[in-house]
């Protein structure tokens, strides 16, 4: 559309100067013809009829569950009186991936995106008497925790589907949880069968913590990772701060308190950490006495900053190196992203992911076509910025542990040394260290599940004597 935008600006410059020319001289005349439309007015594939958008320029063609749409045959297109369509009838193309039709009449022409969409049938959210479920679609699972207290043989269920989908039990029906319940979906040829349990539980062995009341309030990369820990670490619980500090939550079982704090942007120092965060400040009387006792930490992306707040660096600086885009229009990679781990391969938190990357040991995250905010929080390393001249000044002088390396040799992931009750902190604020990737489907992505296992691994390391 912005081909066709310039095209169109340079054809009437092109027309006015004709029309300042023919002012003088009136046998000159344009041989430009945009008189004619350019519009798509029909569209099929191997049968299938698509729906036209000619305000967006899109053609979505609907097809069952399980239909291969890698060879689909243009069964029908038409077009404006007198234009030409790029694909003919008989046409064959793979429609697994979006395809261009260009309508051209005369010098006008307009292009639009064929899109093959499948029938699904998913349900996008679920609540049973309010407490939200963490949905695993690949299993087809979805988990609800709830206190101990709660009545489970009569809960009402809040269910959202994809578009259209149907589901049975319905939305807002009682049901009895006491054994895990199955909840069919169907939409056209698609039908999906979601398992539900109900657990119930008042002390967590681990717990994800967050500035949001609820899990529902948090934002998508941090509910991403939130919802991974919820269905992957046992007995795991969302609290918020405000929850830690009123003591809310029972903490006399968590072993690890992760938090990930994702900031449109970014942030680059301890006062915009600060003003970012008021409920983390007004908790950390109530997390320190959670580490001192000797619960541990897993700090990433922002939330690294806390450890100062703790007690746990020697200068009380927080990273030095801190920059973050904003999700919605985050940069598309254009190959694997990673990090380098050259002296720690061995370190249990890199258990199965470790590979040569450039010569050297790293860590891959994601692939190409990932959209990714690469919000970092690393130590500089460096006499030219930063305080530390050479790694060894900032191991003695911060304190820190350095397991992780970017390119430059910042250190993007590190440790503190454990306290006298066994309290441990690790940090992760590598950019390539990312949970959600705004409208993009990492189904496929080689890499990204890494990000899950280096994360399991770290909170296995970290309750690993506890």
């Amino acid at each position: 559309m912005k081909l066709f935008a310039n095209k169109l600006a340079a054809m009437l410059f092109a027309v006015a100067a004709v029309f300042a020319v023919a002012g003088c001289d009136d046998d000159n005349t344009s041989d430009l013809r945009l008189d004619g439309d350019a519009w798509l007015t029909s569209f099929s594939l191997d049968g299938y009829e698509g729906i036209i958008d000619n305000t967006g320029k899109t053609v979505t063609v609907g097809v069952p569950e399980t239909y291969d749409a890698r060879a689909m045959e243009v069964t029908a297109i038409t077009a404006s009186e007198g234009a030409t369509t790029s694909m003919n009838v008989g046409d064959v193309a793979d429609f697994s991936l979006p395809q261009s039709v260009q309508v051209v009449n005369g010098d006008a022409y307009f292009e639009y995106t064929v899109n093959v969409v499948h029938d699904a049938a998913r349900i996008t959210s679920f609540k049973a008497n309010g407490y939200i479920g963490v949905i695993n679609e690949q299993n087809r699972t979805i988990t609800v925790r709830v206190p101990t207290t709660a009545d489970v043989t009569a809960m009402t269920t809040e269910i959202v589907t994809s578009e259209g989908a149907t589901v049975t039990p319905a939305s807002g029906q009682a049901v009895d949880f006491t054994n895990p319940v199955e909840f069919t979906v169907t939409y056209n040829t698609a039908t999906a069968v979601y398992t539900v349990t109900v657990i119930k539980s008042d002390a967590p062995s681990a717990v994800f913590v967050g500035l949001a009341a609820t899990i529902d309030g948090l934002g998508l990369e941090e509910r991403a990772a939130a919802d991974w820990m919820l269905l992957n670490v046992a007995n795991a619980q969302y609290v918020s701060f405000e929850d830690v500090r009123t003591g809310n939550v029972d903490l006399s079982e968590c072993k690890v308190m992760w938090w990930h704090l994702h900031i449109d942007g970014g942030i680059d120092n301890m006062e915009k950490f600060d003003n970012a965060a008021p409920e983390a400040l007004r908790a950390v009387p109530a997390v320190k006495e959670f580490y001192d006792n000797g619960g541990c930490l897993l700090l990433s992306r922002f939330a690294t900053y806390y450890a100062a707040k703790l007690g746990a660096t020697l200068d009380g600086a927080n990273p030095n190196n801190c920059w973050g885009q904003v999700e919605e229009s985050g940069e598309i990679t254009s190959g694997p992203w990673s990090f380098y781990v050259d002296g720690h391969e061995d370190h249990p938190i890199y258990s199965g992911l470790v590979t040569t990357i450039d010569g050297k040991h790293g860590v891959y995250t994601c692939d190409a076509g990932y959209r990714i905010t690469n919000s970092t929080c690393q130590w500089h390393i460096g006499s030219d910025w930063g305080g530390y001249p050479t790694l060894d000044d900032w191991r003695t002088l911060h304190g820190g542990i350095d397991l992780g390396y970017g390119g430059d040799g910042a250190v993007v992931v590190w440790e503190y040394p454990a306290n006298a009750n066994g309290g441990r902190i690790l940090c992760i604020g590598s950019g390539a260290y990312d949970w959600y990737s705004y409208d993009v489907d990492t189904t496929g992505d080689q890499y990204h599940g890494n990000v899950a296992t280096l994360t399991l691994n770290a909170i296995n390391y970290l309750t690993a004597d506890k």
